[in-house]
């Protein structure tokens, strides 16, 4: 085992923060009603989720009414995209999004597309990771219901114009979801993003896995995808994950609270390491220089392969990731890569390291301490 630790792939999963945890513990153990029973121990646990969806539905400036709690990000989009999309059959069939969208929302296209008849537009992106509002625009038809293009990238960090995208949106009268599931640090008042749809994951925020919301706004027609007791008003059925409602609000609450402070310590240690990286001779930084996510950093190492540098980094204690853990089992390099214009074999050489808030100055000065060495290593090993 190695003597010490340094996660860096908090963008897969982040440790829960131990105040969330406080929160949690009483819905764990004492106070563990069905929010749904008509008695003293169910009306606390309804009260508990309720004062949750008020807690969120204040950070996020929309309705309690807009707040629906779900399983986590992956439901989430498969609600906001199968759902919109089957409840406006009338209004069309096309749905908009990007070739560098999380596997969640790629797989259900796939998906809407095989059995429903649904027409889908990928768009490309810049060797940056942007898409262009031109491109969005003309992609737009007559028959367009839904665009879905997330707020930040999960494995680049590449933070996309949502404002822009939305503004468009609303001016030609389709419906707007961001998958925002990486974006806990950053604006998320709904009516400055000028969205209708937006996907948040607990444990991407300190928060327990298996937990997540689906904002909807008012008047956004939407099918349910599980059908029941009509729990979360009609739209997600099933009994209430209390304790994992009430850890996503006290994980967002404090993400939010702290979100400027949080960003500017984080931008500093990302920015130390991105320089250190790129000491390194041959690597590439991928994603926007400037237009990302304070925690991310992404950069492929010319000559290496990714799996022998992780593994060899583990041996260190050094935890990081080829992208997003969801897409981890396939082979091949990473969609989100090649869509920037990487070679395929050059992509092979592509790492993540993604900051969180236990991440210190020490564990960067550690990585760049060993990552230099490592590389070099491998290098002479298969020239």
């Amino acid at each position: 085992m190695p003597t010490r630790e340094i996660y860096l792939d908090n963008a897969a999963t982040t440790r829960i923060d131990d105040d969330v945890v406080k929160a949690m513990l009483p819905y764990l153990k004492d106070e563990y009603g069905n929010p749904g029973s008509f008695n003293t121990r169910g009306m606390k646990a309804r009260d508990a989720v309720e004062e949750a969806r008020s807690v969120v539905s204040r950070l996020l400036h929309v309705k309690t009414s807009e707040i629906t709690f779900t399983s986590g990000g992956t439901e989430s989009i498969n609600l906001a995209l199968k759902g919109v999309m089957r409840a406006n059959r009338e209004k069309g069939d096309h749905l908009i999004t990007t070739v560098i969208e999380h596997p969640a929302v790629l797989e259900t296209c796939k998906y809407l597309e095989k059995y429903e008849g649904v027409k889908v537009t990928y768009l490309p992106v810049d060797q940056q990771g942007l898409v262009h509002v031109k491109d969005v625009e003309k992609a737009i038809t007559p028959k367009t219901v839904l665009m879905s293009i997330m707020y930040a990238n999960n494995e680049i960090g590449t933070i996309q114009d949502i404002p822009a995208l939305g503004k468009l949106a609303k001016s030609k009268g389709i419906y707007f979801h961001t998958d925002a599931c990486q974006a806990g640090l950053l604006d998320l008042d709904v009516t400055h993003l000028q969205i209708d749809l937006m996907t948040l994951n607990g444990s991407k925020l300190h928060g327990p896995k298996g937990t997540g919301i689906l904002y909807k706004r008012s008047g956004v027609p939407m099918h349910p995808l599980l059908h029941g007791g009509g729990q979360e008003g009609g739209v997600r059925s099933g009994t209430e994950n209390v304790a994992g409602i009430v850890g996503f609000a006290r994980a967002l609450s404090l993400t939010q609270e702290d979100r400027e402070k949080e960003s500017k310590r984080l931008v500093t240690l990302r920015d130390h390491l991105i320089q250190g990286i790129q000491k390194i001779p041959d690597v590439a930084l991928n994603g926007h220089p400037t237009q990302r996510l304070p925690s991310h950093v992404s950069a492929t190492f010319k000559g290496v392969d990714s799996e022998a540098l992780l593994i060899a980094l583990n041996e260190y204690g050094i935890y990081a990731s080829f992208g997003s853990a969801c897409a981890s089992k396939k082979i091949g390099p990473s969609h989100v890569i090649i869509a920037l214009g990487v070679p395929e074999k050059k992509a092979q050489g592509t790492l993540r390291f993604t900051l969180g808030k236990y991440t210190t100055k020490e564990d960067i000065v550690y990585v760049l301490k060993v990552l230099p060495d490592v590389v070099k290593k491998l290098r002479s090993i298969h020239p």
